[in-house]
């Protein structure tokens, strides 16, 4: 799933899907209008990173595929796969805890830092697709 059709795509139950670590030079698509919101994808093998109206949602080291992503009323959920293991960091609400799930499994609780990004790791290499769901605690 490492391709996206124009890097990042609408999928047919509401949700998006972006990302290709394949590719070997950063590319970027900007203006990508989703549910009334502007999104704005960069991409390529060392990094993926994902903004909503200019705001951070999240990013990828190295670069993955994320396919399905949508928010819940507590969280977000999504499907993230690449070749290496990735440091993945989402965007979350200021000083709150979460239960990071892989796989239905949970993985971690931990709280947002100030700036509301939630970092964590996820075991990709050799494991094909992980799901992931992040919820408040």
């Amino acid at each position: 799933m490492a391709t996206i059709k124009n890097l990042i795509q609408t999928e047919t139950d509401g949700s998006i899907s972006f990302g290709d670590y394949e590719l070997p030079a950063k590319k970027k698509l900007a203006d990508f209008e989703h549910q009334g919101d502007i999104y704005k994808v960069k991409t390529y093998s060392e990094i993926t990173r994902l903004e909503r109206n200019e705001m951070f949602v999240y990013e990828s080291v190295p670069g993955t595929a994320v396919s399905h992503l949508r928010y819940l009323d507590n969280g977000m959920e999504f499907t993230v796969e690449g070749p290496k293991d990735a440091q993945i960091t989402v965007e979350g609400e200021s000083g709150t805890y979460y239960n990071v799930y892989l796989n239905n499994v949970e993985r971690a609780s931990q709280k947002t830092n100030l700036g509301g990004k939630l970092s964590f790791s996820v075991e990709l290499a050799n494991a094909g697709a992980v799901n992931v769901r992040i919820e408040k605690a």
